[in-house]
């Protein structure tokens, strides 16, 4: 019997544009997540919605990822305001680069200009 308890989850709040309350992601599963007007809501449909994930991908017959093993998947989502979403898809086409190529330039670019963070055995 697989442990639903062991699985990290992490909760964020929605906006009000998207309805507002909570939503909940399983970093072990990349497309699993459920949402709730409160966060015992979320986590309640959360559990419902890894259930339904694991049975799923049991009948499938696919490995069920061990708790704790989801790491960052390298994508992400965020929500931007529709004129920033317009300039940057004019200047993505303009560039003759997808979207996302552009976006993940000036990401890099951004975080070159701030240096490599300091950690502890740095300092």
């Amino acid at each position: 019997m697989i442990d639903l308890n062991a699985y990290p989850f992490e909760i964020s709040p929605l906006a009000a544009d998207d309805g507002g309350g909570y939503l909940i992601a399983y970093p072990d599963f990349a497309e699993c997540i459920a949402d709730g007007d409160t966060v015992e809501e979320a986590i309640a449909h959360g559990r419902e919605a890894l259930a339904a994930t694991i049975a799923t991908l049991q009948a499938k017959g696919f490995p069920v990822p061990q708790p704790g093993r989801g790491g960052p998947s390298g994508k992400f989502v965020t929500r931007v305001p529709k004129t920033l979403h317009a300039q940057l898809a004019l200047r993505a086409k303009a560039e003759g680069v997808s979207l996302n190529a552009l976006v993940l330039a000036f990401l890099a670019e951004g975080l070159g200009r701030r240096g490599t963070p300091r950690t502890a055995s740095s300092a």
